[in-house]
């Protein structure tokens, strides 16, 4: 069994890995930049290191200063967390390479998955729909406008390397085609040093929906079930639930089971996330996410499965704690990032706490590494909490969530707190009909009235 994680990361996941750990008896590292002297996951890990200057390029980005920590304090694995280096293929292979566990799957599927092209060919392979588009990458010119005649516009123009927004354009319009391309190539090549893009079918009204599975070494392979993670700006998710009210029991468990087969088929290990849009009752797979969830609570509030936890027992070559048959889903959770941005204008809101009160009762969690007197740095992703509740129904839990958002102080910084109040009163959101679209809209329809 691991005796000592090095955790690779900083802020609330630093902190959720180091409580994992310790109730498995686990010691921890934590790293830190300069500017994060004195946050939470520092002040609590059972050792510290400094990597390096504020700029995450020269810290918690910096290879070798994590590989470094790792040998000085006799660590046995390395936690990436999210984000960062988590799904960094030539980080795994040097943490391997150096003799220590890296937690989480092998440098191989984290290369594939992390090439969108590669893997929708993987999932081809598995019989895993996906959004009808390019079989490969694409270039301005005749052959794209003739693979995009075939899909049907409108279509999007993605980076193969890329997420989180950069790189994608949408086209409904063939006279915009080319330039849209070489658009998004320039974004790619900026943002992820890679200007490889490819084109899909545009869906007009989906739903985002992942599927949570885990896989062990020994070829055991489950679903925790879907969320729903629709609620987006700028194709970064705000809002996510578990399960999600537009998929039915019966898609729920086919979906998750045909994802575990895939996992097996492919020998894959750790936790992963297989996303999809769905639409009229049809998914699509867009993409594999290989290393713990953001929005990963929301699964454990309702599967009782301590999901980094099973990311340790596999690293450390153990089974899954649980068979399929033993996981059961249990009422309804819902989790809201908060960041520190200005409600309406979403500026950033870098800054000191000058008094914090998580909220708390039954069935309600707060992720955080926020305290009174912390300094919110400006070098990183503005989320400095996720508020986390669960209900015996949704609606209980909307109510809940009502309750804990009321409760929730964090003075000094601007959160986005109002939105997510407004957003549980909205009738939509009430009855659970929206789609990747609805908030963007939402927003644009407040900012202009």
């Amino acid at each position: 069994m691991i005796k000592k994680i090095l955790i690779a990361n900083r802020g609330e996941i630093a902190l959720r890995i180091h409580r994992a750990c310790h109730e498995m008896g686990v010691k921890t590292v934590a790293v830190h930049s300069t500017a994060d002297a004195d946050a939470m996951h520092v002040r609590f890990a059972d050792e510290s290191v400094c990597i390096g200057p504020p700029s995450s390029r020269d810290s918690y980005l910096n290879m070798h200063a994590l590989i470094s920590a790792a040998t000085i304090t006799g660590a046995d694995a390395v936690h990436p967390g999210y984000g960062f280096l988590s799904e960094n293929a030539e980080f795994a292979a040097m943490v391997e390479e150096h003799g220590f566990i890296f937690i989480g799957p092998t440098p191989e599927h984290i290369h594939v998955m992390g090439d969108k092209i590669l893997a929708k060919e993987a999932m081809i392979k598995t019989g895993i729909p996906v959004v009808p588009g390019s079989s490969g990458a694409v270039f301005p010119g005749p052959e794209a406008h003739k693979i995009c005649e075939e899909v049907g516009y409108p279509v999007i123009v993605k980076a193969s390397g890329g997420g989180g927004g950069k790189g994608m354009q949408i086209v409904r319009d063939p006279s915009t085609l080319d330039q849209a391309i070489q658009i998004a190539k320039s974004e790619a090549k900026v943002n992820f040093g890679n200007d490889e893009v490819f084109v899909e079918k545009f869906l007009e009204t989906p739903r985002h929906i992942e599927i949570q599975v885990l896989a062990d070494t020994h070829g055991h392979a489950i679903h925790l079930g879907e969320r729903d993670c629709s609620l987006q700006r700028r194709h970064q998710k705000v809002w996510e639930e578990a399960p999600s009210p537009a998929l039915s029991q019966d898609q729920r468990m086919a979906l998750g089971e045909r994802c575990a087969e895939a996992c097996r088929t492919l020998g894959y290990r750790g936790a992963g996330t297989f996303e999809f849009l769905y639409e009229r009752g049809d998914f699509f797979f867009i993409e594999m996410n290989t290393r713990v969830q953001v929005e990963h609570p929301v699964t454990e509030m309702i599967t009782g499965v301590d999901i980094v936890q099973e990311q340790i027992r596999i690293a450390s070559g153990k089974k899954l704690s649980k068979t399929q048959d033993q996981i059961n889903f249990d009422g309804h959770a819902i989790e809201c990032r908060i960041n520190a941005e200005h409600p309406e204008t979403f500026a950033p809101s870098p800054g000191k706490v000058i008094d914090y009160h998580a909220p708390g009762g039954l069935r309600v969690r707060v992720d955080s590494a926020l305290y009174s007197g912390y300094k919110v740095p400006p070098h990183y992703d503005s989320m400095v909490a996720k508020l986390i509740v669960r209900g015996e129904d949704r609606q209980e839990c909307l109510r809940r969530l009502r309750r804990a958002l009321e409760e929730f102080v964090i003075d000094g910084i601007n959160t986005i707190i109002p939105l997510h109040q407004a957003l549980s009163l909205e009738e939509d959101i009430i009855a659970g009909e929206y789609d990747i679209h609805w908030l963007e809209k939402y927003l644009d329809k407040k900012t202009n009235s």
